[in-house]
């Protein structure tokens, strides 16, 4: 069989994988835009056609702006404690140690646990003000126990969400680090360099790759943070911890606006492909170097 006959063959093979995930994708998205252009109620019978009503109502929504605030305050501060949290560990990790296997193991762990159970978790076990473990370590010193849902719902939820992410970035960067060659260490310590030089200028330029990798990855999932606000603090206390997501949510399930909704997915997934375009740029920029 000739080469284009076997090419045309693959393709062949191939399309209707990919017609069907282009119909997946494509089908969705186009109701939804369909539907935001409307007036659609399912407290009201009928349509209307609405124009740009829905996507001007979203975005002049007060609480449409402090969902954005949230939901890049959940970003960064997750990317922050997972990145630096994950380097510090993967550093302790790649060190020879008893039972280095299944240590590591247990670091990973976490990962593989669904959000909700995760969110449930935390919310039962850890910050319930009265049993949870942080109230009794609380009472234990003598100090008073916090509402961690109640008082700190945004830091909570980066809490939550940044110890089920840190396992990923751990793995990604500890792979990184054991294809670090270990002669450069060896000679920039025969040359009198300091552990924190050789980890500033030797361990953090070989990771930056691979970090770049775990900024991307991660932020195209922390921007669709869901489960975890639903089981712990739905949102609240008033819009404290709602993001753009949780607040799409509301506005099409729970105030039944599917109009609203509509333009509020839209938007939502206008502001995640402006992100991933800019941190695929950075990537590039960074793979290139």
């Amino acid at each position: 069989m000739s080469t284009t006959h076997s090419r045309t063959a693959g393709k062949a093979m191939l399309s209707p994988a990919v017609i069907l995930l282009f119909l997946w994708m494509i089908v969705p998205l186009a109701m939804t835009l369909y539907f935001s252009f409307l007036h659609y109620n399912l407290l009201t019978p009928g349509t209307s056609f609405a124009g740009i009503a829905n996507y001007q109502y979203f975005l002049t929504d007060p609480a449409f702006f402090e969902a954005l605030g949230n939901t890049l305050a959940i970003v960064g501060g997750v990317l922050i404690i997972t990145v630096v949290g994950g380097t510090l560990l993967a550093l302790l990790l790649d060190q020879p140690m008893f039972g280095q296997g299944i240590v590591r193991l247990l670091f990973i762990a976490p990962f593989f646990v669904m959000p909700t159970v995760t969110a449930l978790v935390w919310k039962n076990m850890f910050m319930n003000p009265t049993n949870g473990l942080f109230a009794w370590l609380a009472n234990t010193l003598g100090a008073t126990p916090i509402d961690f849902l109640g008082h700190h719902p945004l830091a909570s939820i980066i809490m939550i969400v940044s110890w089920q992410w840190l396992p990923f970035a751990t793995l990604i960067l500890l792979t990184a680090m054991q294809s670090l060659d270990s002669e450069q260490i060896e000679a920039a310590e025969m040359d009198g360099a300091s552990a924190v030089s050789r980890f500033f200028h030797i361990i953090v330029p070989h990771l930056a790759r691979a970090g770049t990798v775990v900024i991307l990855i991660q932020t195209i999932f922390l921007l669709s943070i869901f489960a975890e606000i639903l089981v712990t603090t739905n949102g609240g206390p008033g819009y404290a911890s709602t993001n753009i997501p949780y607040l799409v949510y509301m506005q099409s399930l729970l105030q039944f606006d599917v109009g609203g909704g509509s333009a509020g997915g839209i938007v939502a997934v206008v502001l995640a492909n402006i992100v991933a375009i800019f941190l695929m740029r950075m990537v590039g920029k960074n793979l290139d170097l």
